[in-house]
């Protein structure tokens, strides 16, 4: 592949890692199975049990296994043609997909936060039309 090509792989490619990893460490879809996971990873007895369950409920941590799927999946390289491809793609991939949940994390606080303003308005409107 060409350079521009495995850029564009690069970003693309950290969409779904970005997704799953979010999905699997943030929505209530997989609520009680995280909930059962940060339970064990901050109660069970053996520390390489505790570890292996927070990986989870760490979206960072998350992103790596799922990164390493792809990579393979998808024979994804960066830049060199050997194993070292794969290092630099897998985490470079890592990157871009948490820089995307970041994104999205600041993106959900600010649509959040609107809501908020937004419902403290109409409820001091509401108030002002009793009182009037």
């Amino acid at each position: 592949m060409d350079i521009t090509t495995q850029i564009i792989w690069l970003f693309i490619l950290a969409i779904p890692i970005a997704c799953i990893s979010w999905t699997v460490t943030h929505e209530e879809i997989f609520k009680e199975p995280r909930e059962w996971c940060v339970n064990h990873s901050k109660n069970d007895r053996f520390l390489l049990s505790r570890k292996v369950f927070y990986l989870f409920t760490c979206e960072y941590c998350f992103s790596h296994y799922i990164t390493i799927f792809f990579l393979f999946l998808c024979e994804y390289k960066l830049l060199l043609n050997d194993w070292r491809g794969y290092v630099l793609a897998g985490f470079s991939l890592v990157f871009v997909a948490n820089a995307y949940m970041s994104l999205f994390a600041l993106l959900r606080q600010a649509i959040k936060k609107e809501k908020v303003e937004i419902e403290k308005i109409e409820n001091e409107t509401d108030s002002e039309k009793l009182s009037s």
